[in-house]
C-alpha cells in the first residue's frame, strides 16, 4: 500500500516537474517571439519616418566680425550682417538661384549672441523665423533635428567657426575637404559652405564658395 502511493505521488511529482518545464519552455519562447516582433516593428517604424534632410541643401557660415571683447558684433560685423540680407535673398552661385526658406543660428552663449545677430537682418527682411534651439555645443543634436523636424528645403546656418568642424562631421560632410587642415581659420569671415544632400538625405555634394568682396 505504501509502494503504491508512493508511486502515486512521485508520478504526480514527475508530472509537476514535466509540466513546469514545458510552462517555462512556452513562455522563453513567447517572450523570444515577443521581442522579436517588438524589435522587427521598432525597425519598420524608424525605416518608415522621413528625413527631413533629404533633397535639401544647408548653407553654412560662420558669424559676422567680432570686437575684440564682448559678446556681440563689431561695426564691420554689423555691416556684414545688414548685407547678408540681401546676400542670401535669394543666394546665387553658378548662376543657380537658392531661395533660403529656413534660418537657424547657435543659441546665445555668456560668451557670444554673434549667431543670432548676425542673421536677424535676414530673418526681419525675410519674415523667416530665426530658430536658436541649437547650442554650437551639441552638433549631433542640431543635425538629428534637421533630420527629424520639417523646415524648408534651403537651410541657412550661423555657427561659431570653431565649432563648425564638428557640425560637418555630424551633417555627414567631411572637413578636411572643405577647410584647411580640417579647421575654420580664426581671421575669415567670408566664407559659405554649401551641402548637399540626396534622396536618403546623405550628403552628395559639399563645397566651399568665396563670398564677393565687397558683399552688394
Amino acid at each position: 500500500m505504501f509502494t503504491a502511493v508512493h508511486c502515486v505521488c512521485h508520478s504526480r511529482k514527475a508530472m509537476l516537474n514535466s509540466c513546469n518545464f514545458i510552462s517555462q519552455r512556452i513562455a522563453r519562447q513567447v517572450l523570444l517571439i515577443w521581442i522579436t516582433v517588438l524589435c522587427v516593428t521598432t525597425l519598420l517604424q524608424a525605416q518608415q519616418k522621413p528625413n527631413h534632410l533629404a533633397n535639401s541643401t544647408v548653407l553654412v557660415i560662420r558669424h559676422a566680425e567680432k570686437p575684440a571683447a564682448g559678446t556681440s558684433l563689431n561695426s564691420d560685423g554689423v555691416a556684414r550682417a545688414d548685407k547678408y540680407a540681401r546676400y542670401f535673398n535669394p543666394f546665387v552661385v553658378d548662376g543657380a538661384t537658392i531661395r533660403v526658406n529656413a534660418l537657424y543660428a547657435g543659441s546665445d552663449s555668456a560668451d557670444s549672441m554673434r549667431p543670432r545677430l548676425t542673421l536677424e537682418p535676414l530673418s526681419h527682411a525675410t519674415g523667416i523665423p530665426l530658430n536658436l534651439n541649437f547650442s554650437t555645443n551639441d552638433p549631433d543634436a542640431f543635425a538629428h533635428g534637421l533630420a527629424a523636424e520639417q523646415h524648408g528645403n534651403h537651410v541657412l546656418v550661423a555657427w561659431r567657426h570653431k565649432k563648425i568642424p564638428a557640425l560637418l562631421k555630424a551633417l555627414g560632410a567631411d572637413p578636411t575637404l572643405l577647410l584647411p587642415g580640417g579647421a575654420w581659420p580664426e581671421a575669415v569671415y567670408d566664407w559659405v559652405i554649401l551641402l548637399h544632400f540626396d534622396a536618403a538625405g546623405r550628403v552628395d555634394q559639399q563645397r566651399l564658395i568665396h563670398e564677393p568682396d565687397p558683399l552688394p
